[in-house]
């Protein structure tokens, strides 16, 4: 048994077994999606979050058992290691535990009680704590050296001695963490002659603000971090000090002798310059870690219904990317995102030639035969859109405003650059916003999630907690809907399980040589592919047009033989039973049961076959703008108006009404009933109904609300 997997069982609740054959399948390379979708008898049916719950967690422990291993290491040498502190670094859990057990032997620079006992002066630092010397004074006089002269002196630095020591003590610690925790007061300032600043007015709610840190809600905290950061706030903590240094001293002192007051005076000193900065610091770090936490949650959620959202499939489509005095710039792309052409008009002022730029919308239309028109919502957006919708065209393609968000971002990248290297960025920009709307999956994956234009407080956050948390939904999005191996991109390949950058470009070169792939199997002749990487990846990848209709389904090749058995027992061949949903309800699947399959991933298998090939998405629907209201000049109290959900905080939603400034609903203002929990009522991208309550022209902050309408 892997000596983690009774941590992990009595930390998550997850019966031995299904944790040991989880860690066996990630020490043997299979991925999180892989595992949830394909090894569901081996973890008892654990869904996505819980197998990446045992991921995180083993790997916590692992970094924390290389931790444990520097601190015996360490204790071993100096010679201080007992029995029973080995055990109690072996069994802990903690890391924060652990580094108070190893704190009074780690290493550390020339502290004043480190010069004290360099001074010998740790004897007296004991008698003093011993509290039964009755002239302790008269005692430091033993203590008197070339380095030490006088008695005052050789007190000090046993008091010194006493101090670190008692910032050690594993109980005070963890008292001060308990208290703190509950009673600290968070108190933000203004930074002297920042509150007539204009940078600072952002900040203006926090210039003079305090409340119990436990209720500061995470967006406020990460606000206020920022506003420190900028050099605008100023935050500290704030608890009773008298209350904590007494009841450390009574901890110490038992009852009142000579000795009691240079204790006293040792302990208030170890809590003024060693104790309280230790664990103030350690709490606001803390609440920083569960801020990041909740805002890389929130930016997760967002990102995955963004990614999700529905696709309009793979029609020719006519992208336009506004634009007023350089023009609308046009790109029309087959069903497959190819680019057919490019072109540019300009409808609006200062040039102002709209017959000349409706003309040449129609021709193109006509003579690439468009099914539908994306258009991106950025500067000039409204007024392109405008246009388009009152132009008649004989064919009624479908017109979508699409969002622009990262689409230069895109244009300017190397990816961008390789797909059209002969053409300029407003060509390319405009082929990301076509392609949005084509499959907005595809798409978004050659883009920094970052640069999407969801979530708040992105760049305060840890970094590399947010990459890994956003790497892990793209990577969840990308296999959930699966990809067509024949059309898809390196970026959307790479995140496909057990393929990576490397074996993306492989699939992408050997298709370029070879032609399309005509089955799963000739995966296998890819170069570097092997065994595990074909097992981790074929059941995410689809090739429609394959013989095997299998191979367009999530149906693994390692079930294929149970499919082809069920097939043959219905005496059907596996596409004849795929189109026959009578002679599917009659199949019994507990006879196809054996130790290695179980019923979970046959009736995956059975729900493949009755939708083969669906796509889990939404249907794509148009949304139409209030042609009342163009920009903030034009709103009104009491207004109600047409929106889309653009971003969901964990204090409401933001939501675009096409003035080029999103207004928020506060959570409170989202529904008459009580909500805990945004994403599980509103979605990214839903239309909605909100009535405008307030307008804030000086910082551009609009108020609605989505109840009573």
């Amino acid at each position: 048994m892997n000596k983690f997997t009774p941590f992990i069982t009595d930390k998550l609740g997850i019966a031995a077994k299904y944790v040991e054959n989880t860690l066996s399948l990630f020490d043997s390379g299979a991925t999180i999606p892989f595992i949830s979708r394909y090894r569901k008898e081996a973890t008892g049916n654990m869904d996505e979050v819980m197998i990446t719950e045992v991921k995180e967690y083993y790997t916590y422990l692992l970094e924390l058992s290389k931790r444990k291993e520097t601190v015996i290491k360490t204790i071993t040498e100096l010679g201080k290691m007992t029995k029973e502190l080995q055990e109690q670094i072996e069994n802990c859990v903690d890391a924060t535990l652990l580094e108070d057990i190893y704190l009074p032997y780690k290493p550390k620079r020339r502290t004043k009680a480190q010069v004290a006992r360099e001074n010998g002066l740790e004897p007296l630092a004991t008698i003093l704590l011993l509290q039964r010397e009755k002239y302790p004074q008269q005692k430091a006089k033993d203590f008197l050296s070339n380095s030490v002269l006088s008695v005052e002196e050789a007190i000090k630095g046993a008091q010194h001695i006493i101090a670190e020591q008692v910032s050690e003590e594993q109980s005070v610690r963890a008292m001060l963490r308990k208290g703190f925790d509950r009673e600290a007061k968070l108190v933000v300032k203004v930074k002297k002659g920042k509150d007539i600043e204009e940078e600072a007015h952002k900040f203006s709610d926090y210039f003079n603000h305090s409340e119990l840190l436990k209720r500061c809600s995470a967006h406020r905290y990460l606000a206020i971090l920022r506003g420190e950061n900028e050099g605008i706030l100023s935050v500290n903590i704030e608890v009773d000090d008298d209350f904590y240094i007494e009841k450390i001293q009574r901890k110490y002192i038992s009852y009142k002798t000579a000795c009691s007051a240079f204790i006293s005076e040792a302990i208030e000193d170890a809590y003024k310059r060693l104790l309280f900065p230790a664990i103030k610091n350690e709490l606001l770090q803390q609440y920083k870690e569960k801020a990041d936490e909740e805002a890389i949650h929130v930016f997760s959620e967002n990102l995955k219904q963004l990614l999700l959202s529905a696709p309009l499939g793979q029609k020719r489509v006519l992208g336009v990317d506004p634009g007023f005095r350089t023009g609308c710039k046009l790109v029309c792309v087959d069903s497959e995102g190819n680019l057919l052409t490019h072109d540019v008009i300009y409808p609006h002022p200062p040039h102002s030639k709209i017959k000349e730029s409706e003309e040449k919308l129609i021709t193109l239309v006509r003579q690439y035969d468009i099914e539908a028109i994306a258009v991106g919502n950025g500067t000039a957006g409204r007024e392109t859109l405008s246009l388009i919708r009152n132009i008649s065209f004989t064919t009624s393609p479908n017109i979508f405003m699409v969002s622009e968000d990262g689409a230069s971002i895109y244009s300017a990248s190397k990816i961008a650059r390789e797909e059209f290297p002969h053409e300029d960025v407003t060509v390319r920009g405009a082929v990301s916003i076509a392609r949005r709307l084509m499959d907005p999956l595809a798409e978004l994956v050659k883009i920094d999630a970052k640069s999407i234009g969801i979530g708040q407080y992105q760049h305060d956050v840890d970094q590399a907690k947010l990459k890994s948390n956003l790497d892990r939904v793209v990577e969840h999005c990308v296999n959930t809907v699966g990809v067509n191996l024949n059309t898809a991109s390196v970026p959307l390949l790479t995140y496909v399980s057990g393929l990576g950058s490397s074996l993306a470009q492989n699939i992408v070169n050997y298709r370029k040589e070879h032609g399309a792939f005509k089955s799963r199997e000739s995966l296998k002749k890819v170069p570097r592919l092997g065994t595990i990487a074909f097992q981790q990846c074929a059941g995410f990848l689809r090739i429609p047009q394959s013989k095997n209709p299998l191979d367009n389904t999530s149906v693994h090749p390692e079930s294929y033989y149970l499919v082809e058995k069920m097939a043959k027992d219905c005496g059907e061949t596996v596409e004849s039973l795929i189109k026959n949903k009578e002679k599917q309800n009659t199949i019994n699947l507990q006879q196809y049961v054996t130790q290695q399959v179980g019923m979970p991933t046959l009736k995956d298998i059975m729900k493949e076959l009755d939708k083969p090939g669906r796509d889990p998405r939404m249907t794509l629907e148009p949304f139409e703008y209030d042609e009342r209201v163009k920009t903030i000049d034009d709103l009104v109290k009491g207004m109600v108006l047409s929106g889309i959900i653009t971003n969901i905080t964990n204090f409401g939603v933001f939501v675009d009404i096409g003035v080029h400034q999103d207004g928020l609903v506060h959570i409170s203002q989202v529904s008459n009933q009580y909500i805990t929990n945004l994403t599980d009522v509103i979605k990214l991208h839903n239309h909605v109904q909100v009535k405008v309550l307030d307008i804030d022209q000086q910082r551009k902050r609009i108020s609605l609300t989505m109840k009573d309408i």
